[in-house]
């Protein structure tokens, strides 16, 4: 999973970042809010973590950015603020989920998972022949669609 983590407080940034890495998550830290947009223009996210106040480009125009564009990256907003109107206020403006600062890192973790779960696509294990995936959007590219988790006989390959 490819997490993008928008943090101005520099220390929690970093070890917000360095947590999600030991849970095997590809991730990239930047601390203000023109970085994200320029981050968010150039690569792909299954989650963004969000802080709400960032300099340069508040947090708030950041989730509003990410909406407009149609974008499938899910925005996991973190700020200091736990009134349960700022909260509201940041699931309205489009993020997916709203965790207050303190939390518990554990917490954070299943959050981005849970949200990484939305961006992807199950295929069977065994077989992801022609019908490609795309795990960002749950398209099938060009190909064949099988009716069975099995691709036809003549597509499997193994040794008698």
């Amino acid at each position: 999973m490819r997490v993008l983590v928008v943090e101005d407080e520099q220390l929690l940034a970093d070890a917000v970042a360095t947590g999600l890495r030991r849970e095997a998550m590809a991730v990239d830290v930047v601390y203000d809010g023109a970085a994200a947009l320029e981050r968010i223009g150039v690569n792909d996210y299954d989650v963004v973590v969000l802080d709400r106040d960032l300099p340069v480009v508040h947090g708030d125009d950041v989730c509003r950015k990410i909406v407009e564009l149609g974008m499938p990256t899910r925005v996991l907003m973190l700020t200091a603020s736990g009134d349960v109107s700022d909260r509201v206020e940041g699931l309205e403006l489009g993020a997916d989920d709203y965790l207050p600062k303190p939390f518990a890192f554990s917490e954070l973790t299943a959050r981005v998972r849970a949200l990484g779960r939305r961006t992807t696509v199950a295929l069977p294990p065994s077989w992801s022949g022609p019908a490609s995936s795309s795990t960002r959007t749950g398209a099938r590219s060009s190909g064949t669609r099988w009716r069975s988790s099995s691709p036809p006989r003549s597509s499997r390959c193994w040794r008698s």
